[in-house]
């Protein structure tokens, strides 16, 4: 899975066995999933075909899932729990849905294991109870808005057949979307300001667990050298399993192996972090090589 986003629309690009809620939806394989932010008045005759001139414009075929919003995208927050990212905008109303306004839950769910059919389906169950759970923690006296929607993505061979809140998957993915929602609803109501997407990780070593990255007044900069780009501290090709870059290691916490590229410098260099910027399809070879 790769994504990246422009000023109105988050793009994850991949191989992907997914179910949505959303504009065509259904359960079928594609390689891309969106959310598009439109503007308030948003009144389209054929919401398919505006989304398909989304994917035109970016050169991409029209196998694809999604989702339309009125949140800017700058309020969206993406979050990673090992092999589950999610991504979330969040516009509600306060106190009470109103369907002459515009509120919209959007929710991403993207597995880098593979999930069984009914494993999807039950991730939109998971992450709908996590959105209720969340907005009843805001103080909401509702569970949801009139027009949410649920994309539910995995790529590779399956290893989960279920996804409900006791599985391993569940877990993560409830977590994940708990937090996020909260995190987004904030920033859509301007209690916390961001002037773009906003990073999430699960980290096992903070008592929070749920980290913030931001680039700017990061503590560990320099971490590689004076002048390193930051953009991409979260590496898109992880893990790329290039051994000239680092070595697979057994993990303590996680069991089997996993690859460590601590001292990786590759997208750390200014050139090839705005090739990548300006490439976001680009391969890691292609990265790589780039001179």
């Amino acid at each position: 899975m790769r994504y990246y986003y422009t000023k109105n629309t988050v793009y994850v690009r991949g191989k992907f066995r997914a179910v949505s809620t959303g504009v065509d939806g259904g359960l079928r394989e594609v390689s891309t999933l969106l959310n598009h932010t439109v503007p308030e008045d948003f009144d389209h005759d054929d919401p398919l075909s505006y989304i398909q001139g989304l994917l035109a414009k970016r050169g991409y075929e029209n196998d694809a899932f999604g989702l339309l919003t009125a949140v800017w995208m700058q309020n969206l927050c993406v979050l990673q729990y090992d092999y589950i990212t999610v991504f979330v905008t969040a516009g509600v109303t306060n106190p009470n849905p109103d369907p002459t306004k515009p509120h919209t839950i959007n929710i991403i769910v993207v597995s880098g294991e593979g999930m069984s059919d009914a494993a999807l389906l039950e991730t939109i169950i998971t992450a709908t109870e996590a959105k209720a759970h969340a907005l009843r923690l805001l103080g909401r006296d509702f569970t949801g808005t009139t027009s949410d929607a649920v994309i539910a993505a995995s790529e590779g061979d399956t290893v989960h057949t279920y996804a409900g809140t006791f599985t391993e998957p569940g877990k993560r993915i409830y977590a994940a979307v708990l937090h996020g929602v909260m995190e987004a609803v904030k920033r859509h109501e301007g209690t916390v300001s961001r002037g773009r997407p906003s990073y999430f990780i699960y980290s096992r070593f903070s008592e929070a667990g749920w980290f913030e990255w931001q680039k700017e007044g990061c503590p560990y900069y320099p971490c590689h050298f004076e002048g390193q780009s930051c953009d991409f501290c979260y590496c898109p090709f992880y893990p790329c399993g290039d051994e000239t870059l680092g070595e697979w290691i057994d993990s303590t916490t996680l069991g089997g192996k996993v690859f460590a590229c601590t001292n990786c410098q590759l997208l750390h260099e200014p050139k090839r972090a705005r090739y990548l910027k300006e490439h976001p399809d680009a391969s890691f070879e292609e990265v790589r090589d780039y001179v």
